[in-house]
């Protein structure tokens, strides 16, 4: 069947919508398009909220966006692609969770929102009106999916928590200490 049918359509207008998102979201942390404050100003924020070193955490997260949003878009190498991206949205929503969920408040709405479009497009595929499947699915193959999220997924989780460990009070660490102490007591 060469005719595209509107599962084909569909995943092409959520790849271009999210993509799109993603891309501009990256091009404002990159270069400062779009009312952004590019490489300095993002790299300042990132240290703010523990992502450390900033440039070096704002260079990711705006290759991630970026890249991941415009290769979304185009459906190409759509494994590495969402994966990218939903990397990148984790990371945010971890800055906004202590706000709640819902994006008026600051929560992390809007960044699971993205990674979870992201996330289910690595997973479906691009669908026919891609370059994935003008190119017969290089950059697309069935064992590529469960290694770009796998892969994004352990790096993320590592800088998440190296974020997390460097935010915590140390009240926190004495509660922590505390806590493995009982661990390690109990056998456990």
């Amino acid at each position: 069947m060469t005719a595209f049918d509107r599962r084909d359509v569909g995943l092409l207008l959520l790849r271009l919508g999210a993509g799109g998102v993603l891309a501009a979201h990256g091009a404002q942390k990159l270069l400062g398009w779009f009312g952004g404050h590019g490489i300095e100003g993002t790299g300042k924020f990132m240290e703010s909220v523990g992502y450390r070193p900033g440039r070096a955490s704002a260079t990711a997260a705006g290759l991630a966006e970026a890249g991941g949003g415009t290769l979304l878009a185009l459906g190409l190498a759509t494994p590495a692609a969402g994966a990218a991206a939903a990397g990148a949205m984790a990371g945010a929503a971890a800055v906004h969770a202590p706000n709640g969920f819902f994006n008026q408040e600051g929560g992390y709405e809007y960044a699971a929102t993205l990674g979870l479009a992201a996330t289910g497009l690595a997973v479906t595929g691009p669908g026919r009106l891609s370059l994935d499947h003008a190119l017969g699915h290089a950059l697309d193959r069935g064992w590529m999916v469960p290694a770009a999220l796998g892969a994004t997924a352990a790096v993320t989780a590592m800088v998440v928590g190296a974020r997390n460990r460097r935010l915590r009070t140390p009240e926190q660490d004495d509660a922590a200490a505390a806590f493995d102490a009982q661990e390690s007591l109990s056998g456990e």
